[in-house]
């Protein structure tokens, strides 16, 4: 078998040891206590409940467990001083066994992580076992869009192994990770690499060119005729750094984010100059693979068909993506809204879709209303909260930190803003996506969602103005929807022509009409159909385009700052 997602998955911090552990696997699937049986094989990096699992009917409960097995080989040449274990990804709780030895537990659902497992790997054959549990939304823990009664704009949940398992071995000197900050007005970047050792070489360079250098760990390097970063000229420039025995490549680029005023309003700065944010609602989800993309290939493919019809932004909504697919982004010249992953309580439809039509509003510092009473969710938000920005801090395309959606597990957003922006001062944050906004002091952006209503900005308002959700137009693609019976969409019409009729209607004459009256940017509702979500772009197995590409691309081409 072809085994998938075998590209270096981490291209920000690459090294040449690498061993990749997706592909087949022993599942078991049983209920909290009973006996271990491995009832089935599963392809990983896919969820067993998504299809490319070679499962795909297999949907764990709170009150189940999943028990991965597998052997691999170790050969002398790949052992180094230190071995890590990493994952890519698993919803949602795990611990982990080589050769019968525990090297680590690990809780969270969307973020990569490692265990150290010099002591239990050996030269040879190896086994590696993993339990894990996952409560899905009878829980608080962050879990964006999955639900186990899934329906409408809530999907089908997910469990497991859903990103790359890979080895890494590295000598006692390795490089363990850099913090990139390039400085547009200095025409300078500041690398801060973190090594238990001071004999270290960085270089950055220009193509094959080495264009400056030092051996100090924290640096600020020059760039000569900088070229500056940008989705129309998405220039990447190369690192690379050595110590006695480790080397490294990495990559970054030269821009800058930032609110400025252009004379009549705030608006959204790239490079120093007002930059229209033309993009779309971006879920992630995949027919066969859920959370999973199928490939790299379709990463790209999907990045390069929106930039194409014009866009230049993508809202990552409510997920994280393998860092591969950020990777694209920044070469191929895509801006980045990234949304953290929602959790608290059950979402009640009447807070969180009915009451913000009326005008509804809430003080979140009391987090009973958008039920968010638990202590331990919110401790563990707050660390996820640091760890993706951590995570995400290099990537050179991320221009928006997108805090809470809808009020969905929102609480003390304008504490966490403070924090967010102490953790990342380099990025705008959208604190309340869409409603339950704290006031004209507690966020960079006033950021609405329009759906059932024209399309409109307020008149008085002293921060930049942004549409992070509109439009939703549906339409039907027989024999490409997931349930013919049951379809959801905010505007649902009959065929193409109509869908083309409606969407220029609205973009002609209710969006470019706003953009001199205050609006930054907009993002459209979605790049692909979800399930029984039927607005997209495109539909959910990606083999139906429903807009025509030249239509898109003039659209778009009059989205801008005249």
């Amino acid at each position: 078998m072809k085994i998938p997602h075998t590209e270096y998955p981490r291209p920000q911090l690459q090294r040449d040891s690498y061993l990749n552990l997706n592909g087949e696997w022993f599942l078991g699937h049983v209920k909290q206590g009973e006996s271990l049986e491995y009832q089935h094989k599963i392809i990983v990096p896919f969820s067993p409940e998504s299809k490319a699992s070679g499962l795909g009917n297999l949907i764990l409960k709170p009150n189940e467990v999943l028990f991965y097995k597998r052997e691999f080989d170790i050969s002398p040449e790949f052992i180094k001083d230190i071995t890590f274990l990493h994952f890519g990804a698993v919803d949602y709780s795990c611990i982990c066994y080589i050769n019968g030895v525990e090297v680590g537990y690990h809780q969270g659902g969307f973020l990569p992580f490692f265990f150290n497992v010099s002591k239990a790997i050996k030269i040879g054959k190896n086994e590696i076992r993993l339990t894990v549990t996952d409560p899905t939304d009878t829980g608080t823990q962050s879990r964006g869009k999955q639900k186990l009664k899934r329906g409408g704009i809530w999907y089908t949940p997910q469990s497991g192994i859903w990103q790359t398992v890979w080895l890494e071995s590295v000598p006692e000197d390795y490089i363990q990770n850099i913090k990139i900050t390039p400085n547009i007005e200095t025409k300078s970047v500041e690398l801060e690499v973190n090594s238990d050792t001071d004999g270290i070489t960085i270089q950055i360079l220009d193509g094959n060119e080495v264009i400056a250098e030092s051996s100090k760990k924290t640096c600020t390097l020059p760039i000569p005729n900088m070229i500056l970063w940008s989705p129309e000229n998405p220039k990447l420039y190369d690192i690379r750094i050595k110590t006695k025995n480790d080397e490294v490549t990495s990559y970054f680029g030269m821009r800058k984010f930032s609110i400025g005023y252009d004379g009549k309003f705030k608006r959204l700065y790239l490079n120093n100059k007002p930059y229209f944010h033309n993009g779309l609602l971006d879920q992630g989800y995949w027919s066969e693979g859920l959370l999973t993309p199928p490939d790299d290939e379709s990463m790209i493919n999907e990045i390069r068909l929106m930039k194409e019809m014009g866009f230049n932004t993508l809202r990552k909504h409510i997920k994280i993506e393998p860092l591969r697919w950020y990777y694209h982004c920044d070469r191929l010249g895509m801006l980045v809204w990234q949304d953290f992953v929602c959790g608290g309580g059950p979402y009640q439809t009447w807070k969180v879709a009915y009451l913000p039509f009326i005008g509804w509003k809430t003080d979140d510092t009391k987090h009973r209303f958008l039920n968010r009473t638990d202590e331990k969710g919110k401790k563990e938000f707050l660390v996820e909260m640091d760890k993706t920005v951590n995570l995400l801090y290099n990537t050179v395309s991320l221009s928006v930190w997108v805090l809470f959606n809808e009020g969905w597990g929102q609480f003390d957003s304008v504490n966490l803003t403070k924090k967010v922006k102490n953790l990342d001062s380099t990025r705008t944050i959208d604190s309340v996506s869409g409603w339950y906004d704290q006031g004209k002091n507690s966020s960079e952006l006033k950021s609405l969602h329009l759906y059932y209503q024209k399309l409109k900005v307020p008149k008085k308002e002293d921060r930049v103005i942004v549409l992070s959700e509109f439009g939703g137009y549906s339409l039907k693609t027989e024999g490409h929807v997931y349930d013919d019976k049951k379809l959801f969409g905010y505007k649902i019409l009959p065929n193409k022509e109509t869908l083309h009729y409606e969407y220029k209607k609205l973009i002609e004459n209710e969006l470019i009409p706003l953009i001199p009256k205050g609006l930054s940017a907009s993002i459209y509702t979605q790049v692909s159909d979800v399930e029984e979500e039927i607005n997209g772009i495109v539909t959910y197995d990606r083999k139906v385009v429903k807009f025509d590409i030249p239509f898109m691309k003039e659209l778009n081409s009059k989205l801008k700052y005249n």
